[in-house]
């Protein structure tokens, strides 16, 4: 016994060495074999943007481009200060070209920085010209910079980032430059008031939009190396206190300064999916793409989940089928499938390194065979990994083509089924119900912390199903496996007492009771690992573009779908669902009156009752694509 402790604690001092160990060889390779440059490459209007090109010393080769545009500097700046790490070392020891490009306005290029700038079509009746710039016509300019003045390129570029940087690789797919041969939006930022990142289904995600904003939101008038501090005069560990005492989200403006940060005051004048939003949202412009796409993505991304499943759709149905769009899923968080290994998230085990995989098997072999024809081009159309089973997954089509929408019926006394509800009979009332109070908004997650975590992707809901104000459907334990490979589809049947409110669906895999161990210290035993969740702002419930009040009391549909999901749910396991009206503070609070949000006062906020029916008149449920094996 003790030898074997002796021998974890060992391994345990071991690989954060081992990790220093390999980051010490990569910055060692950097410098042994590559050059490094920094040019000003002028657009067609005039404007200059900053560019750090590393070069290969072997002259003796051609070698293809990765360029990566980015707002968040491509530092360190200085011909003598070298990067550490590319974000896939099999392609530097590969021998790539690499340049990172400050986008127009950020640090050290000029111009005026617009967020998520507007794309402009090329069938616009005003075509783009000398003064008419978007993130497509500066991403071309550079790239035609590129080959012709960066010696020993083969002509062909390819494009990839993650995040925001993902943004501008979806950018580079509309540029239209011949050179551009492959493109990887990783995580891509692709619609701030659908999805990703600042707002999920309209409700405004106020945790990652104040941090993010307080300090990327800021001015800079002259180009810079140096970044903006965000707020940071917390005076509490605790971001639920914080956020609640804060209170009403124009508070954020006088109490914080917000109200000098123009990106927010945007957000705050557009509490709707109006043109300004959909100006942003860059799907409907992913028509006749050249260049072969791989979209990326991590199944517990707690910021840009939606933006990779719906990039990879867009360009599937708006391209022929012959066109090379990949989908590639895995189980990370933001950005994991670029560091760490991808074994774990939090308190679930994924039983093996994916990110290793990913960077050597997948995103290795795309860019050798379209940008040197090196290797052969066997990704299939999806490679998603399967949560739960914990394996890696082929498809043809995404979602794939034999699942089956089955849906699970909310049951009295908290049951969840496939058999619809009955006939009520004498004394019961067809519905449960529960009182969702602003003052007491239900927490994301059970932990006291400030910023918002990444492990609350898969975290344990048991501390959320011990509330009253979250209801509660499991079905029996499982017989057999149910796979769930798509969009999940909450269809919810309910009343209000008020005139507006906040839905929450959460899908739940229940562990068996009898499950052994441990992780971090909770007991695996009965974990409830969140699947997905997801919020929805009720007053959406029929257009993102013109919201509608509720009419108190009435019975009402509100449906909406989740991100999609690949999971199986594993025999002896529960499958359980979860409906709440708050997500605090992941999500701000619905005053649950039908005003505007972003204008409320503290004292608009008032209690609601909820009323979820599980009649005949209203079968609220979930539906949910499970794959047919």
């Amino acid at each position: 016994m003790k030898l074997s402790t002796a021998l974890f604690f060992y391994f345990l001092t071991l690989i954060p060495l081992l990790a220093q160990s390999q980051f010490q060889l990569d910055s060692a390779f950097i410098r042994d074999n590559f050059t490094k440059r920094e040019v000003m490459i002028p657009m067609r209007d005039g404007k200059q943007l900053f560019t750090s090109i590393y070069t290969p010393k072997d002259q003796g080769n051609n070698y293809p481009i990765i360029l990566r545009r980015t707002p968040y500097s491509c530092s360190p700046y200085g011909v003598g200060s070298f990067t550490t790490g590319f974000q896939n070392m099999s392609l530097a020891r590969a021998g790539y070209i690499f340049v990172f490009q400050d986008v127009r306005g950020r640090y050290m290029s000029e111009g005026e920085f617009v967020d998520v700038r507007p794309f402009i079509p090329a069938d616009d009746p005003s075509p783009k010209g000398k003064k008419q710039v978007d993130e497509a016509s500066d991403t071309y300019d550079a790239v035609d910079w590129l080959i012709k003045n960066v010696a020993n390129n083969n002509g062909r570029v390819g494009v990839m980032g993650i995040s925001y940087p993902g943004f501008y690789s979806t950018m580079a797919i509309l540029a239209g430059h011949p050179a551009i041969k492959a493109v990887s939006p990783q995580a891509p930022v692709t619609d701030w008031f659908i999805g990703d990142d600042f707002h999920h289904n309209g409700a405004f995600m106020i945790m990652d939009g104040f941090s993010f904003y307080s300090g990327f939101g800021k001015a800079r008038p002259q180009p810079t190396t140096e970044g903006q501090a965000g707020f940071g005069d917390w005076n509490t560990p605790d971001n639920y206190d914080f956020y609640l005492r804060t209170g009403a989200l124009r508070n954020f403006a006088t109490k914080y300064g917000m109200g000098k940060i123009p990106f927010w005051n945007d957000l705050m004048s557009h509490p709707n999916y109006d043109a300004w939003w959909k100006a942003r949202n860059p799907r409907p412009h992913l028509k006749n793409v050249l260049p072969a796409v791989m979209t990326v993505g991590g199944l517990f991304d707690a910021e840009d989940c939606w933006g990779a499943w719906n990039t990879y759709k867009a360009i599937e149905s708006q391209n022929p089928a012959s066109h090379a769009n990949t989908l590639v899923m895995g189980p990370w968080v933001h950005g994991g499938w670029a560091r760490g290994s991808g074994e774990r998230l939090g308190n679930v085990v994924f039983g093996s390194k994916t990110s290793a995989f990913y960077q050597r098997e997948i995103e290795f072999k795309f860019f050798e065979y379209y940008l040197r024809d090196n290797g052969k081009m066997e990704l299939p159309e999806a490679y998603v990994f399967e949560t739960g089973s914990n394996q890696w997954r082929s498809y043809d089509t995404w979602p794939p083509k034999n699942t089956e929408q089955k849906k699970f019926y909310f049951q009295a006394k908290g049951k969840l089924s496939e058999v619809p509800p009955q006939p009520l009979r004498a004394g019961e009332k067809g519905f449960e119900q529960y009182v969702s109070d602003p003052a007491k908004p239900v927490p994301y997650t059970e932990n006291v912390h400030l910023g918002r975590t990444r492990e609350y992707m898969c975290d344990d809901q048991r501390f959320a199903a011990r509330r009253p104000d979250v209801l509660v459907y499991q079905t029996e334990v499982l017989a057999a496996p149910i796979t769930v490979t798509g969009p999940v589809v909450a269809d919810l049947w309910t009343s209000i007492s008020t005139s507006d409110a906040d839905f929450v669906v959460k899908l739940i895999d229940v562990y068996p009771d009898t499950l052994k161990g441990e992780e971090n210290g909770v007991p695996m035993g009965g974990y409830q690992m969140l699947v997905r969740g997801e919020i929805f702002r009720g007053r959406f419930r029929e257009s993102f573009e013109n919201p509608k009040a509720f009419e108190p009391n009435m019975l009402t549909n509100v449906k909406f779908s989740l991100p999609d999901v690949s999971h199986t749910f594993l025999p002896g396991h529960k499958l359980m669902i979860q409906v709440q009206s708050s997500w605090f503070p992941l999500a701000d609070r619905n005053p649950q009156q039908f005003v505007n949000i972003y204008e409320a006062k503290d004292e608009d906020f008032v209690p609601c009752m909820v009323q979820m029916y599980q009649n005949q008149l209203g079968a609220s449920g979930v539906i949910l694509p499970v794959l047919n094996k």
